[in-house]
């Protein structure tokens, strides 16, 4: 699928209807729906101006996967495993949030040497983090905890479990708390595997995907992620960080383009899933090929 991606939405500018795509979504009826993180801020930098208010909304990861699922949303920034728990989702853009390294914002806090965790509490608003944190603890220790759910508005001290997953902007704020162990997930794969991660990719319903909304979606990214520094500056008090943290957050820690690298570490990311139950099976071929 994602060759056939890269056909429709890479070809040279003047091969592309020449009508702009925002004027195309302006007519249509699609429903969106985006992460409210800061690491998805260059990917919807300026959308809210163009997409109607009961069309186009921000929210966290978890619940924009259950919308576009419960057919609420038609188009929607969703975490990555449900992308590839979905054989009928597709892409429908190489804008993604993704890393290279370390990735700040996602954390695992353990207060117990890796090896012994027994029990781990999830942020709520996590999908792909959690699957890649018990995907890498049993993969790599041999662990397979007692799960339980962390609420958005709880933070690891209200957690007695041995080792707490954060995930967004809370996780960018270092907890008070002195832990035994610190993962950071973007930096543990990539020393793992090699490979880049995806965190989140924007999805589609069947249906829902057509070339305009991928030029879109594909020129949004390209403005904010040349839009950094003001995005930092707008954002930055209100997550209470300095702009230099939230600037070299999105310029150093993100990656922004699903290439084929980050292709290569997706269907990494679904071969190493599925033993452990995380995904079913694949019914229709690789992450890499479905369209």
């Amino acid at each position: 699928m994602l060759h056939s991606l890269a056909e429709a939405d890479l070809r040279p500018r003047e091969a592309r209807c020449a009508q702009p795509a925002s004027d195309h979504w302006r007519r249509t009826a699609t429903r969106v729906g985006a992460v409210s993180y800061l690491n998805s801020k260059p990917l919807v930098h300026g959308l809210s101006s163009i997409l109607p208010d009961d069309r186009f909304r921000l929210d966290y990861p978890s619940r924009l996967a259950d919308d576009l699922a419960a057919g609420q949303l038609d188009v929607a920034l969703i975490p990555s495993v449900e992308y590839l728990r979905n054989p009928e989702y597709s892409i429908v853009s190489d804008a993604c949030v993704a890393t290279h390294g370390p990735v700040l914002s996602v954390k695992l806090y353990s207060r117990v040497p890796i090896g012994d965790i027994r029990s781990l509490a999830l942020d709520e608003g996590s999908r792909t983090s959690a699957a890649l944190t018990r995907l890498m603890l049993a993969e790599r220790y041999g662990v397979i905890p007692r799960l339980e759910q962390l609420p958005l508005s709880r933070s690891t001290a209200d957690s007695e479990c041995d080792a707490v997953l954060l995930i967004g902007d809370r996780a960018i704020h270092p907890p008070a708390e002195k832990f035994e162990a610190v993962w950071d997930l973007g930096e543990e794969w990539v020393n793992w595997t090699g490979f880049p991660f995806v965190f989140a990719m924007w999805v589609a319903r069947p249906g829902a995907a057509d070339p305009a909304l991928s030029r879109l979606l594909s020129e949004t990214r390209d403005m904010g992620v040349k839009s950094i520094d003001q995005i930092a500056a707008a954002e930055a008090a209100g997550l209470n960080i300095s702009e230099k943290t939230a600037r070299d957050y999105l310029r150093d820690n993100l990656h922004f383009r699903l290439g084929s690298a980050e292709r290569k570490g997706l269907e990494l990311f679904r071969e190493l899933l599925e033993p452990l139950q995380l995904i079913p099976g694949s019914r229709s071929g690789s992450a890499a090929s479905r369209s």
